[in-house]
C-alpha cells in the first residue's frame, strides 16, 4: 500500500527508476493478479519509461492487460493500455501503439475516468507525433489539456500541459507555445515536479533557439541539464544533448555540434530509442553545413569522438557549452597552468575518468593496483583543484583529452 501511495511522488521527483528494486519486491509481495499487484506493475512500467527501458515498460503494462482481460474493464486496464501505447511508440511500433492508445481513451471515457482519459490522450498524442502525424498529436494534446485539472492528479494535468506546449512548438505556433510553457513552468515549480520541470526548461530552450535568443537558450538548457543530471533522467539528458548540438550549430561551433550528435546517437542506441522523424529533420541542414565546414575526415573524427563519450561525459560537455553560450569553443582550447603540470600517466587517468571508468577498471586497464590509481588521483586533485569526478571530466574536455 505504501509503494502504491508513494508512486506519484517518486514519479514527479524523478526517483521512480531508482526504486525499481523496491517496486519489484512489492509486486512479488502483492497478491497477483489483484488490484494492488496491477497498480505496482503500472508503476514498474513508469519506471521503465523514465529509465529508457521500454521493454520493461511494455512487458509490465502487458502483464496488467493480460490479467485484467477476463474482468469487467476498469481504470487499471485503461492505464495499462495507455502505458503500453507509449512504450510501443518508443519502440517504433507506431500502429500497435495507436491501437492501444485509442482503446485506452475509449475505455476511460466509457468509465468516466477523467485522469485515465487525460493520460491516454497524452500518450495518444505522443504516439501520433512519433509517427509523424503532427496534426493528430496537437489535436489530442488539446483535448487532454481541456480536462479540468481540479478533478485529476496534478502530475497528469502538468504532463498534459507540457505535451500541448511541445506540439504547439512543433507546429510553429510560437506565441501560444511561449505562453503555455511559461504557465507550465510556474505550475511545475510550485508543485516541485522535477521531472516536468526539466522537460519544460528544455522546451523553453527550443523556443529560445528558434527566436535567436542564444543567451536565454544556454541558460534554460543549463538548468535543464543540471536538473536532469541530478534526478538521473537519461531521456531528458539525451534530448538536451541534441539541443546543445543545435546551440553549437547556431553559433558555428561545428566540431562540438557533431561530437554531441555522435554522443546522442550512440547513447540512444544503447537504449534502443527511436530517432523521431522531426528531430532527424532538424539535424539535416546544420549537419550538412558542419560537414562542409569541417571536411569529411574532421566530421567523422568529431562524430567518433562523441560516440566514445559516456552519457555523463557528453552531458558535462553540453553543460559547458550551455554556460559559454556564444563565447566560442570549450574543448581542446583552454590552457590551464595546473593541467600543464600533469604527467602523461596522470593525463591518461583523467581521460579514463572522463570515459566513465571506475578506479578498479582503470587499475585493470593500466595494469596497476587500485591503491596506485587512488594515489595518482590524489596528486591530480592536489595539482588541479578538481576534487570531484565531474570536475576531472570537465578538465579532460577542456584539455581535449576525450
Amino acid at each position: 500500500r505504501l509503494v502504491v501511495a508513494l508512486g506519484p511522488w517518486w514519479y514527479i521527483r524523478g526517483q521512480l527508476a531508482g526504486v525499481l528494486p523496491l517496486l519489484q519486491a512489492a509486486a512479488a509481495h502483492a497478491e497477483a493478479p489483484g488490484d494492488r499487484w496491477c497498480a505496482v506493475q503500472i508503476l514498474i512500467g513508469q519506471s521503465g519509461h523514465i529509465s529508457g527501458d521500454f521493454t520493461l515498460a511494455r512487458d509490465s503494462a502487458a502483464a496488467v492487460v493480460e490479467v485484467t482481460a477476463g474482468r469487467t474493464p476498469g481504470p487499471l486496464l485503461a492505464d495499462a493500455l495507455a502505458s503500453r501505447a507509449a512504450a510501443l511508440a518508443n519502440m517504433n511500433q507506431i500502429d500497435a501503439g495507436l491501437d492501444d492508445a485509442y482503446r485506452a481513451v475509449a475505455l476511460a471515457r466509457e468509465l468516466g475516468y477523467q485522469a485515465g482519459e487525460a493520460l491516454a490522450l497524452g500518450n495518444l498524442s505522443l504516439t501520433a507525433y512519433y509517427g509523424g502525424d503532427l496534426e493528430t498529436a496537437l489535436a489530442q494534446a488539446r483535448l487532454a489539456a481541456r480536462i479540468d485539472p481540479a478533478v485529476i492528479p496534478g502530475w497528469i494535468a502538468r504532463r498534459a500541459s507540457l505535451f500541448l506546449s511541445m506540439f504547439l512548438t512543433e507546429t510553429g505556433d510560437w506565441a501560444a507555445a511561449e505562453q503555455s510553457c511559461a504557465d507550465a513552468l510556474a505550475r511545475t515549480r510550485e508543485a516541485d515536479d522535477l521531472l516536468s520541470e526539466t522537460f519544460c526548461l528544455g522546451l523553453l530552450a527550443d523556443l529560445d533557439l528558434h527566436a535567436g535568443r542564444i543567451a536565454n537558450a544556454g541558460r534554460h538548457l543549463r538548468e535543464s541539464l543540471e536538473l536532469s543530471t541530478r534526478i538521473g533522467d537519461p531521456i531528458g539528458l539525451l534530448n538536451n544533448l541534441d539541443r546543445a548540438a543545435l546551440l553549437c550549430a547556431a553559433t558555428q561551433r561545428w566540431a562540438e555540434a557533431v561530437a554531441l550528435w555522435g554522443a546522442s546517437a550512440a547513447r540512444a542506441r544503447d537504449h534502443e530509442l527511436l530517432d523521431v522523424p522531426q528531430d532527424a529533420q532538424r539535424r539535416e541542414e546544420p549537419s550538412r553545413l558542419a560537414r562542409e565546414a569541417l571536411g569529411t575526415a574532421a566530421f567523422q573524427g568529431a562524430e567518433q569522438r562523441g560516440a566514445e563519450m559516456t552519457l555523463a561525459t557528453a552531458a558535462e560537455l553540453a553543460t559547458m557549452i550551455a554556460v559559454t553560450g556564444a563565447a566560442g569553443p570549450v574543448t581542446g582550447t583552454r590552457v590551464s597552468s595546473a593541467a600543464g603540470l600533469l604527467s602523461p600517466r596522470e593525463r591518461e587517468l583523467v581521460a579514463l575518468i572522463a570515459r566513465g571508468r571506475t578506479d578498479a577498471q582503470i587499475a585493470a586497464e593500466l595494469f596497476i593496483s587500485v591503491r596506485t590509481v587512488r594515489s595518482h588521483l590524489d596528486r591530480i586533485r592536489d595539482k588541479t583543484g578538481s576534487r570531484r569526478r565531474a570536475d576531472l571530466t570537465r578538465l579532460a574536455l577542456e584539455q581535449g583529452l576525450v
